[in-house]
This record gives C-alpha cells, structure tokens and sequence, in this order.
C-alpha cells in the first residue's frame, strides 16, 4: 500500500502562457522554455525520490490536455486536471482527492525552485510522521511546499495567494488551529525577473 504521494502543480509550457511575469526579460518563448526545464528537473527528482520509499507521484495541470502531457512528459506518470478555483482551491481539491484514496501523507509542490532535491522532500514526508503540517518556505514570502497528514481546509481559506504574506497567513491559521508544525529550509522561488539573478541554467537539466 503506497503511504506516501506527491504531488506536483504544473501547466503547459506554451508561449505567452507561461512564467509570464518573465516574458519581459525572456520573450516569451524563452519564459515556456525555463518553465519547462524547471518543470522536468522537479520531476526527475520527484521519479528518483521513489526509489528510496513507498512514494507515488502525480501531475495535476492546467493549461493543456492531457494528450499534451503526455507527449511532452510521457505515460507513465499519472495526470490529473487541476480543479476550477483559486489556488487553495485547487490544493485543497487534491488534498482531498488523496486522502479519499487513503493515502497517510501528502505533499503539493510547484515547479519553481530549482533547489527543492530529493533530501528535502525527503525530509518534508518523514517529518509528517509526527507533524500535522509541514511548509517550505519560499524567500518572496509564499511557500514552495505544503504537506498534510489529514484534511485542515482552514489552512486555504483566506489567503492572498501570489502576494508576499501566503507563508505568514498560512502559518498564523495553523498555530491558531494548534498544529504541529514542521518548518523546512527557506528557498528561492523563479518567478519574477530579479529572481533569476545568480540562476545557474545546468541546475536544471
């Protein structure tokens, strides 16, 4: 019986569609092409991490079908369409989804930190051993990674996702829920054109 699941929010790296907030800097096709470097980085890690535990892996999308998916990333990943809803509506949709099936521990990721490896997910699923909620802080104020043991729809309600306060507001719910709380390193996040400073293209291939 798989315990664990992780899943991974990505879209579609079309022109135009996606890292817009690159564009500027990259042209637009330039931007779909980080996005989708950073896309199969984050994959490839997440693949590797499931030959050390009992792990499954899923891509929830938008922007795309999934025959699109699959001809860029293959079949031998399960996919999912996001649901319709603001951010926390759509994490909290696959929280739920994953839970219904029984599964003990569940983590949501992006795909925008190129320096989210194995050892830190890693670190995120044994730490949901005994804490309620796990978050990896991202350094713009958001965070990279959100994971659950049971269903807490407090912690997605109210939040002013995109802006620099979703780490705080998360956080504020959760100690005033009680929850035990994990806290992983903080990291940088691509999505705006200052966070590409320093960004070393190899990391990702």
């Amino acid at each position: 019986m798989i315990s664990e699941q992780l899943i991974i929010f990505t879209r579609y790296p079309a022109p135009g569609k996606a890292k817009t907030r690159l564009i500027p800097v990259l042209g637009k096709e330039g931007a779909a092409n980080l996005h989708r470097l950073m896309t199969q980085r984050t994959i490839a890690r997440a693949l590797s991490l499931q030959n050390s535990r009992q792990l499954s892996v899923e891509i929830h999308y938008t922007g795309s079908s999934q025959q699109l998916m699959e001809d860029w990333l293959g079949t031998e990943i399960v996919y999912h369409q996001q649901s319709d809803g603001d951010l926390g509506a759509r994490m909290l949709a696959a929280f739920q989804k994953s839970f219904n099936w029984g599964i003990e521990k569940v983590a949501i990721i992006g795909t925008d930190c190129p320096k989210l490896k194995e050892q830190i997910l890693a670190k995120a699923f044994d730490a949901l051993s005994d804490k309620d909620l796990v978050l990896g802080p991202a350094k713009d104020g958001g965070y990279y990674l959100i994971g659950l043991r049971f269903l807490i729809p407090e912690l997605f309600d109210g939040i002013h996702w995109g802006s620099s306060e979703v780490f705080a507001e998360t956080l504020a719910i959760a100690q005033n829920l009680g929850l035990n709380i994990g806290v992983l390193p903080t990291l940088i996040d691509i999505d705006r054109p200052e966070d590409l400073i320093g960004l070393d293209i190899n990391i990702l291939r």
